[in-house]
């Protein structure tokens, strides 16, 4: 029986998520799991003026995280990603609300074993209004977090 049947991993299509999406893709291969990449984003119909803070504080990082047409590209692409890491079995899904938030309710739909994300962080004014998604989950999850050291 394998240490984990189901793994989640969170990605936001930056490098560095990617990063943690392809060691989670090896990792779940490696088991024989499956893996469920995530990508969290902001629906376009909330609050304007919450949607404008947004995007005034992610700048050129805010199509990552609002619409869910980007969002579902890019866990397409990271599925992909994961693929090409050797993972078998793959499923993408989107998930609107805060990248935490959107991760831990993933990991409790698909009763996964483990939690992969990277480990950087968000600086800076985006940290304090965002929050740390390493941190937060790592301290929130019920089930086994990998933090994946993915900067630098």
């Amino acid at each position: 029986m394998s240490a984990y049947r189901t793994v989640v991993v969170g990605t936001d299509g930056s490098d560095s998520s990617l990063r943690a999406v392809a060691r989670a893709g090896a990792l779940a291969g490696a088991c024989g799991a499956a893996l469920v990449v995530a990508c969290a984003y902001l629906p376009t119909e909330e609050d304007d003026r919450e949607l404008a803070r947004a995007r005034d504080v992610l700048r050129d990082e805010a199509y990552q995280v609002v619409g869910s047409h980007p969002a579902e590209d890019t866990v397409r692409r990271a599925g992909e990603a994961a693929l090409a890491a050797g993972a078998g079995e793959v499923r993408t899904v989107a998930v609107v609300g805060s990248p935490v938030e959107a991760l831990l309710d993933v990991v409790r739909r698909e009763d996964a074993d483990l939690l992969v994300v990277g480990n950087r962080g968000l600086a800076g004014i985006r940290g304090r209004l965002l929050g740390s998604v390493p941190a937060d989950a790592t301290r929130r999850s019920a089930c086994d977090v990998l933090v994946v050291h993915t900067t630098g």
